[in-house]
């Protein structure tokens, strides 16, 4: 039985091979912004084929003198298109041609054809943070298209927002690489969700039909903007000519500025209180010592007070109080479930 997917004949040894270049681009990249390696190649390719009409490329293309065939080769006529030594370059549309791709390997793999080079080049590189456009892409359609997503509204994501931020703390205790990357998107998703909906503030209001109208949008890039902004600002011995050479006079620094920006009255302004009593307790701590507020723990019956000054004095020490007392508990889980004769932690 014949096998039709391959040439039966090998070509002339002698006779040069060419070569095939897949030039991939990137659609987070601006059309038109390629390296110049790949300009090179295009400029000097004996044929430039595309099988998308729709290409973002091709104008561009157009525009720098290259032609462009609208075909889309098997692997066995692009290998003949190279003989003689031409060089032919592909441009593949956005999810690649794997048709094209499985095919040029069966022929690669066969032994029954003297194959031209392959080349995979990249004509655009994503930058880093290039994937989270992909992510405000896809929030933007989910938003409008999904009818869970669509009716949500600030108020009623704020417990998704607290629940992922302590599943990203267990997972950072717990030392879980994979686990931490997700959580971390999870932690994502609430800063880009709920920007998502701020945008149709001016429509609906703050929190779409239960808002009012009149509220001020804005965007995923306001919020990024305003982060940069910030970071800038909060960093002099970075991005200016301050000096710091230790964590404490960057968080010196740190606190000073805020100050400033706030326009606080109190160093306790800007304290959640809903945030747990050890944490609280620490940071109240934390703020009056570094803001030179000289004032004495409060006295008082019962366990309130004693956890208090507990708090104070780790936060001096520079421990986390929240974290220790939750390590603690952790070991004591671990005692519990052993003494249960159950192995390992549970879920």
């Amino acid at each position: 039985m014949t096998d039709h997917s391959v040439p039966t004949a090998i070509p002339d040894a002698d006779e040069p091979t060419g070569r095939i270049v897949l030039l991939t681009t990137s659609h987070r990249v601006a059309p038109g912004v390629l390296s110049w390696p790949a300009w090179q190649t295009l400029h000097a390719a004996d044929r430039v084929l595309c099988a998308d009409p729709g290409h973002p490329q091709l104008p561009y293309l157009r525009e720098a003198g290259i032609e462009v065939a609208f075909e889309s080769p098997d692997a066995h006529a692009l290998v003949e298109a190279c003989a003689g030594g031409r060089t032919v370059v592909v441009l593949p549309g956005g999810e690649g041609d794997q048709r094209l791709t499985d095919g040029l390997a069966r022929l690669a793999g066969s032994g029954r054809v003297s194959m031209p080079d392959l080349e995979l080049l990249p004509g655009s590189y994503d930058l880093p943070g290039a994937r989270l456009l992909d992510l405000v892409q896809v929030m933007d359609r989910v938003r409008r298209e999904c009818p869970w997503t669509s009716r949500q509204t600030h108020r009623g994501l704020a417990k998704y927002a607290i629940e992922e931020a302590y599943e990203l703390v267990e997972a950072i205790e717990d030392g879980d690489r994979e686990e931490l990357r997700e959580e971390l998107g999870d932690v994502l998703l609430q800063v880009v969700f709920h920007a998502r909906i701020a945008e149709e503030a001016g429509r609906n209001g703050e929190d779409g039909e239960d808002g009012e109208d009149g509220e001020e949008a804005f965007s995923i890039d306001d919020v990024a903007g305003a982060l940069v902004t910030k970071l800038i600002h909060r960093h002099p011995h970075v991005f200016g000519d301050a000096k710091a050479e230790t964590p404490e006079d960057v968080s010196a620094h740190w606190q000073r500025t805020k100050a400033v920006e706030k326009r606080r009255e109190s160093v306790t302004d800007g304290i959640p209180v809903g945030q747990p009593g050890l944490a609280l307790a620490a940071k109240l701590a934390g703020r009056a010592r570094t803001g030179g507020v000289a004032v004495e723990l409060p006295r008082g019956e019962g366990i309130g007070y004693e956890l208090l000054e507990l708090a104070a004095r780790a936060e001096a020490a520079g421990i986390d109080p929240e974290t220790a007392l939750r390590a603690a508990a952790r070991a004591y889980r671990d005692a519990i479930r052993a003494a249960e004769g159950l192995a390992g932690p549970g879920r």
